[in-house]
C-alpha cells in the first residue's frame, strides 16, 4: 500500500512538473443557451462551457479564428464543456503554463494534428490614445481571467492586454499587436455597435433563424468604443501573421 501511495504521489509531482492536466473530462454540451465560458480557477482546474474546438484551439495556439486553414465544419458548430485539474497545484494556473497545458488535452483527446505557416498580413497594433489610458487596474484579490462575450460587448475580469488584444482580433478579423506597454491586469466592459457578421462571440453569428439581441445603431464603432470607453486605439499595419493548417481532427470519444 505504501509504495503504491508513493508512485502515486510521484507520479502526480511530476505531472505538476511537466505542466499537465492529470484529470479532464471532455463532454458534448446539451444546452441551447449559447452562453461561453472559459475560467482558469484556483488549484490548478480549468473549466469551460459550451465551447467549439476552434475556440478551444484560438486559447491554445494563441491564435484568432481567422488564422486557421482546413479542418471539419463541426469544429465551429458543435459545443463541448470541459473540466481539467493539474494535480500538485494551489493556484490558478499562469497563462503562459496554461496553454501548452489545453493544446496537450485538446491534441489528445481530438487527436490533432496541424503545421505551422507565416504569412506577410494586415494587422492592427492596439496602443494608447492620445489622451491616455481609462483603464482600472483590478483587485489582485478577486477570482480570474475571466472573459465574457457577447453581441456588441465584451466583459474582462483581470484581464492584460494582450488578452484584450486577441479578443479584439476574433471581432475585427486580423491579427492585432498589442503595442500599449501597460502592464497588469485590468477590469473593464467595452460596448459597441457590431458591424454585419461582427459581434457574435466566440461562438460567431447566431445561427439561421437565431434572431440577433437587437443593439443600438447610433452607438459607437469598436474603433471609437475603445477609444472612448477605455483611452486606447487601433492603428493599421502590415506584419508577419501565424497561420494554422490543420491536417488531422476527431471528435473524441465518451468520457
Amino acid at each position: 500500500m505504501t509504495s503504491k501511495l508513493l508512485l502515486a504521489t510521484a507520479f502526480s509531482v511530476l505531472a505538476a512538473a511537466q505542466g499537465v492536466f492529470e484529470v479532464a473530462t471532455v463532454k458534448p454540451n446539451s444546452t441551447n443557451d449559447r452562453r461561453v465560458m472559459l475560467q482558469i480557477q484556483p488549484g490548478g482546474r480549468f473549466q469551460a462551457t459550451g465551447v467549439t474546438l476552434k475556440l478551444l484551439m484560438q486559447e491554445a495556439y494563441d491564435v484568432r479564428n481567422f488564422q486557421f486553414s482546413g479542418g471539419p465544419s463541426w469544429m465551429d458548430t458543435d459545443r463541448w464543456d470541459i473540466l481539467a485539474k493539474a494535480e500538485g497545484t494551489e493556484d490558478r494556473i499562469p497563462i503562459d503554463k496554461f496553454r501548452p497545458m489545453l493544446r496537450a488535452l485538446i491534441e489528445d483527446r481530438f487527436q490533432i494534428k496541424v503545421r505551422r505557416e507565416t504569412k506577410e498580413m494586415p494587422i492592427y497594433a492596439l496602443l494608447v490614445a492620445k489622451n491616455g489610458s481609462k483603464l482600472k487596474a483590478a483587485n489582485s484579490g478577486d477570482p480570474g481571467p475571466m472573459i465574457r462575450m457577447g453581441r456588441g460587448t465584451i466583459d474582462f475580469k483581470k484581464a492584460d492586454m494582450k488578452m484584450l488584444a486577441q479578443q479584439l482580433s476574433s471581432q475585427v478579423g486580423r491579427t492585432v499587436v498589442n503595442k500599449t506597454d501597460l502592464p497588469g491586469e485590468f477590469d473593464f466592459k467595452l460596448e459597441y455597435t457590431p458591424e454585419p457578421g461582427q459581434g457574435g462571440g466566440p461562438l460567431g453569428p447566431p445561427p439561421p433563424g437565431d434572431a440577433p439581441p437587437a443593439v443600438d445603431n447610433n452607438g459607437p464603432t469598436i474603433f471609437t468604443a475603445l477609444q472612448e470607453q477605455l483611452g486606447l486605439r487601433l492603428d493599421s499595419q502590415k506584419g508577419p501573421v501565424e497561420v494554422i493548417v490543420i491536417e488531422r481532427v476527431e471528435k473524441p470519444s465518451e468520457n
